[in-house]
């Protein structure tokens, strides 16, 4: 199958900062204005984070197992790479072992992204493409990759057909991989079992960041609710790799949602601390009874 695969160093990933610890992949989410990776808070069997209005975000990705895995990234309900209504046979991101990513933004090509940011959920990409039901969540699907199958030689030739040179007669021949991929739309035509991934580090062109096109983040009044927009481009560069799927459906998925600070609190989601009670004291202090102020 066909894929792309990040030109990312590996980086170390605290358990601190995952939003989710799953069993292959964490999950986190960066504030990329503040440099800090968002709290979450559980409600209900969910993890949720606060998002600033206005703020870029990207989505980390750290592989904690010892084999390749896929990932295939949702953003309110659209693949990130595709851009396509998600479903988990999709193009993803391939992690190597121990590996860390972040993916910063909707993949415009195989150089470029528009970043994450959050929006109002009327300014949010999913929104002004016509599929707003499912703004408000961060999706993974992982895969294990299928490994690979060997094949004895058979040694058993004539002498006619002997080389001049003998070989080993325990060596063994993997099976040939796949062609590389052409072009990122070739990737998301693939089946279940073959589709392509993607495994992406950004290299940041900072001074490109702002300057060109996307959708503005737009201010957000104290109760709407956030979305992810299409923010402004920036450079991030991906290549293809092969990666065949285990099985088809995904090893584990891992989800968090998202919200304004003031609407998870007006949910429940975080609660507000309770102000400490001051009991009226019947004797506060001593002395003699001083004139009343005015």
């Amino acid at each position: 199958m066909k894929a792309l695969l990040s030109a990312a160093v590996a980086l170390a990933l605290s358990a601190s900062a995952a939003a989710h610890a799953g069993a292959l992949v964490d999950v986190s989410v960066i504030d990329r204005d503040t440099g800090s990776s968002l709290a979450t808070h559980q409600h209900d069997g969910k993890l949720y984070i606060a998002g600033t209005p206005g703020h870029r975000y990207a989505v980390r990705l750290y592989n904690r197992s010892g084999a390749r895995v896929l990932t295939v990234l949702s953003v309110d309900g659209v693949n990130a790479i595709t851009g396509q209504n998600a479903n988990p046979s999709q193009s993803g991101y391939v992690l190597d072992p121990y590996q860390s990513t972040e993916v910063d933004g909707w993949r415009k090509d195989m150089s470029e992204i528009a970043q994450f940011n959050f929006t109002a959920l009327d300014n949010s990409y999913a929104a002004r493409t016509g599929r707003p039901n499912n703004v408000g969540v961060i999706g993974v699907a992982v895969f294990r990759e299928k490994p690979p199958v060997w094949r004895e030689r058979d040694d058993r030739i004539s002498m006619r057909e002997a080389p001049s040179q003998p070989y080993a007669a325990d060596s063994a021949a993997a099976a040939p991989a796949p062609p590389p991929a052409t072009s990122a739309e070739s990737t998301s035509r693939q089946s279940a079992a073959s589709t392509g991934a993607l495994a992406e580090k950004s290299m940041n062109a900072p001074g490109e960041a702002r300057g060109r096109g996307g959708f503005a983040a737009k201010p957000i009044a104290k109760d709407e609710s956030l979305g992810t927009g299409h923010g402004a481009r920036e450079s991030s560069y991906a290549s293809y790799t092969t990666f065949e799927r285990a099985g088809s459906s995904p090893d584990e998925v891992d989800s968090v949602w998202y919200d304004s600070y003031h609407n998870l609190i007006a949910r429940g989601v975080i609660p507000q601390p309770r102000p400490i009670a001051v009991e009226p004291q019947p004797f506060p202090n001593s002395g003699f009874v001083p004139d009343p102020a005015g």
